[in-house]
């Protein structure tokens, strides 16, 4: 069968439409700064732990996941979606220090204080 560019044109037209209107019912936002998310010191400390060990797995901005499970709200539901642990600092650190499941454990990486300022952030999400 011959395709000539008029029909070619004529099929992609659609496929390109439909590739946007599914992008566009995507739930991640734009990356917004640290004064628009009105971030004190701390929790700009712990959005740059967060994009440097965490980004990698969990979107910020979104509760779909990359490898993890997404974290916007992660504080705002009583408990964690995938393990059904309290969504409080306590379960939360523990998770961050031993890690859960493909997750890797963060204690030998960050410091208590790492640890307190990436929480002050997340409580943000």
């Amino acid at each position: 069968m011959f395709w000539d560019r008029r029909r070619v044109v004529e099929l992609t037209g659609p496929i390109v439409w439909l590739i946007v209107v599914m992008l566009s019912g995507c739930d991640v936002q734009r990356r917004k700064s640290d004064a628009e998310l009105g971030l004190n010191p701390q929790q700009v400390a712990g959005r740059k732990i967060y994009d440097s060990h965490c980004d990698r797995c969990h979107e910020p901005y979104s509760t779909r996941g990359k490898k993890g499970p997404g974290l916007q709200g992660v504080f705002k539901h009583q408990y964690l979606s995938l393990s059904g642990l309290p969504a409080n600092d306590d379960r939360v650190t523990d998770i961050i220090r031993g890690g859960r499941n493909e997750m890797p454990g963060y204690s030998q990486t960050l410091s208590q204080q790492d640890i307190q300022d990436l929480l002050a952030y997340m409580h943000k999400l």
